[in-house]
């Protein structure tokens, strides 16, 4: 029987998938799509995680879409705000229509002599449950938009003694439902995003909560509600106000970034003066809140309203940096001596990155390892012809990053219409010994999935700048055909010059 064929598939239904959706729709209504999801439900992340407290880290008026005003007035959302928000728009623009869920992507098979992926996939019943049956499908083109980390298992450590615990241990990711706190001494080991969100939301019910942190990480308060944005929504038109105030937001991540690579002393020393105000001169922030690395070479972590430091000041946080010896049956063992009694610990201590959802590529018989290729223009690799993903910015909003990469994959779209062309590929450069991870941070999971991760060049096309005005003009306006890219049409491959910008849509 002959595979059913779209000429775009796109992997994944959470906030990137369904800007996918709404581009590829409106940009190029001649092409057919679907949306295959792995899960029962829109929403990706934010139906995935669902820990107490669980909320961005980056204002929602540009983790939100260019296309759809976030119209609430808290601009740091909580998760089911999120949730939601993401789910309208899916309906708002019938892009909820073209999902098929349970159907998860096993692998994908180019052929070059077809111009087509042949996309195997696994589907389980309406409840997820008995014998998963494989099929396929075919896609001209593929797009892939499962974000950047394992969804089936976070990542612990193995500790000494874990089994010993006769508490309850849970990872965020897995959020038990009933998981009852109340009244009972919890101990969260971490201290990044998902910690720091955590341990406010958690100290709400719990007697006590302790951050156990083995080395500080940069934490920055702002206010959850944007008095700006909000004044501009109640006396400017709905559009015009959400414009303004996205690149409001948008022209401050980018100085405040640039600020601290070129500034990192500078930028060091004010983070820490917000915290020494916000805790007070006895407090020890150097030992809690001084990390031994620069701004930004890690994630920072975002505190709304301060509600991480009015807990510490209310007495029902606290926080201890040191190494854990060992598990105890009531709790934890600490290096530097002393224990820290607990009814629940909390493993919050990362992710797994898993690019593509671990999805096996295979090209004209050749199977891909993602770790030997270079990311091109931060969204195709070299040597997998007509596919695109979409990585976010990891110093910005990840939908800002997503949007760009969704615009660019429906101008190569009509470009390749223009011409004829029915295969597009990166090829693979020459890089000089530069062997730089496409994603340059220091932290945990990145640095655990280095031999995993496809490298990145010096300079463009080959470098994921980190910059949104830098990728405004790369991604929208510089010409597809930038003499790196090859081209095939009816079997003959073609490697052009770059044309002229006028000639490159």
């Amino acid at each position: 029987m002959t595979a059913e064929h779209v000429d775009v598939l796109i992997v994944g239904a959470g906030i990137s998938g369904i800007a996918a959706g709404y581009y590829v729709q409106t940009r190029c209504p001649t092409k057919t799509y679907t949306i295959l999801e792995g899960r029962s439900a829109i929403g990706g992340t934010w139906d995935l995680f669902r820990y107490p407290g669980v909320r961005s880290d980056s204002d929602m008026f540009t983790l939100g879409y260019a296309f759809r005003p976030w119209s609430n007035a808290k601009a740091i959302a909580d998760g089911p705000a999120i949730l939601q928000y993401v789910r309208e728009t899916a309906a708002l623009y019938g892009i909820d229509r073209k999902i098929r869920f349970h159907h998860r992507v096993r692998s994908a098979t180019w052929s070059s002599a077809e111009a087509r992926w042949t996309v195997e996939f696994t589907q389980a019943s309406e409840e997820g449950e008995g014998e998963e049956e494989t099929q396929r499908l075919t896609c001209s083109f593929l797009f892939m938009c499962t974000g950047y980390y394992d969804y089936n298992h976070g990542y612990t450590p193995q500790w000494p003694g874990m089994e010993r615990f006769e508490g309850r241990m849970v990872h965020p990711q897995q959020w038990p439902e009933q998981l009852d706190y109340a009244g009972k001494k919890v101990v969260v080991i971490g201290s990044g995003a998902t910690a720091v969100t955590l341990v406010p939301a958690l100290a709400q019910e719990a007697t006590h909560v302790t951050m156990l942190q083995r080395s500080p990480t940069y934490v920055v308060a702002r206010p959850s509600e944007d008095r700006m944005a909000n004044w501009m929504r109640g006396h400017l038109p709905g559009k015009v106000a959400y414009q303004l105030t996205r690149w409001r937001a948008i022209l401050f991540m980018i100085y405040f970034y640039s600020l601290t690579r070129r500034k990192p002393d500078l930028a060091k020393q004010g983070i820490l003066k917000m915290v020494r105000d916000e805790l007070g001169p006895d407090y020890d922030v150097d030992t809690h809140f001084n990390p031994r690395y620069n701004p930004w070479d890690q994630r920072l972590c975002l505190v709304p309203d301060a509600d991480l430091f009015a807990a510490i000041r209310a007495g029902t946080v606290s926080v201890v940096t040191d190494e854990i010896d060992t598990f105890t049956e009531t709790g934890i063992r600490l290096r530097e001596g002393g224990e820290l009694p607990a009814d629940v610990i909390v493993t919050a201590t990362g992710l797994n990155m898993r690019l593509m959802s671990g999805v096996q590529l295979t090209v004209d018989g050749r199977l891909v390892d993602l770790g030997k290729t270079v990311s091109y223009r931060g969204m195709m690799y070299s040597g997998i012809p007509n596919l695109a993903s979409a990585i976010g910015y990891t110093n910005a909003s990840w939908t800002l990053k997503c949007e760009l990469i969704a615009q660019y994959v429906c101008r190569l779209l009509h470009y390749m219409d223009q011409h004829g062309y029915v295969e597009c590929m990166p090829p693979q450069p020459n890089l000089g010994g530069h062997k730089e991870p496409v994603i340059g941070l220091t932290s945990g999971y990145v640095q655990r999935a280095l031999d995993t991760l496809p490298r990145q060049g010096a300079k463009k096309p080959w470098r994921a700048y980190q910059n949104y005005l830098r990728d405004i003009v790369n991604l929208r306006f510089n010409p597809i055909n930038d003499g790196t890219m090859t081209f095939t049409r009816g079997g003959q491959r073609v490697l052009q010059e770059a044309v002229p910008q006028s000639q490159a849509s």
